[in-house]
């Protein structure tokens, strides 16, 4: 689905230049849950601004489905991202003045849906993240769990084929993450969705089938989870982690 081809991101001026990303290539099998891990700086949450669209790159290509994203005009571009991205961001970005089902419909009233559709797939996708119950609510009458869920539903009711999350935990406590981590790894599992993951925390990244590991812009480490278990793989990506070099107090 998604080809990273030997891109590179710099920032500054010619006299002052930081190289964010450094020839970095991987792609994303449809289906997949692939999880990129990496110290502060080390270029992660840039890439994920890359292929989001957020940020474009310096060199390289970012393919999805064979169409090369940094040759699409703006207009182009804006449709893409309704249309074939989902964004999960750390603070939720929901908008406080619209209800749990109007800001999960929000893409689909934007694109001129029709108001039943839109109200069906909404309760649809509702029922399948556990948050029916929550529809007429707003954002400040529902715990931060529930609005990581309904960050989830907005992502992929309009059926976008990938799903970015950026620290998708990171706000919320321990039972909280718990649930969204259990429920997007249901969303892969069962509903197809293709999930790339930018995070922090080792035990999060337990939960993909793929892991990634970014030190200084470049890809340092693979891991494959396969058939074992998440406590086997947990303890596999602390062993990388202390390879890298990096504090494993700062990812338990």
């Amino acid at each position: 689905m998604l080809q990273i081809q030997n891109i590179e991101k710099y920032y500054g001026s010619r006299n002052n230049v930081t190289r964010a990303l450094d020839r970095v290539s991987f792609d994303v099998e449809d289906g997949e849950f692939l999880a990129i891990m990496g110290a502060s700086g080390s270029g992660k949450t840039t890439l994920l601004n890359c292929i989001s669209t957020i940020d474009t790159i310096s060199a390289g290509k970012i393919l999805l489905d064979g169409v090369n994203i940094a040759d699409l005009c703006e207009r182009d571009l804006a449709k893409f991202r309704r249309e074939r991205l989902g964004f999960v961001f750390q603070d939720f970005n929901l908008l406080d003045t619209l209800t749990i089902e109007e800001n999960i419909g929000l893409a689909l009233s934007i694109n001129h849906q029709n108001p039943g559709t839109v109200q069906s797939r909404v309760r649809e996708v509702a029922g399948k993240l556990g948050i029916t119950d929550i529809l007429s609510r707003f954002p400040y009458q529902v715990s931060g769990g529930q609005k990581q869920r309904t960050a989830c539903a907005r992502a992929i009711v309009a059926g976008q084929s990938l799903l970015l999350a950026d620290e998708p935990t990171g706000a919320l406590d321990s039972r909280s993450s718990r649930n969204l981590l259990e429920m997007m790894s249901a969303m892969n599992r069962e509903m197809g969705v293709t999930i790339l993951m930018v995070t922090h925390d080792a035990y999060s990244a337990g939960y993909a089938g793929r892991l990634l590991f970014l030190k200084d812009g470049r890809v340092f480490n693979e891991l494959l989870r396969g058939d074992r278990g998440r406590a086997v793989f947990y303890h596999e990506i602390l062993d990388v982690l202390a390879a890298m070099g990096g504090d494993i107090s700062d990812v338990i």
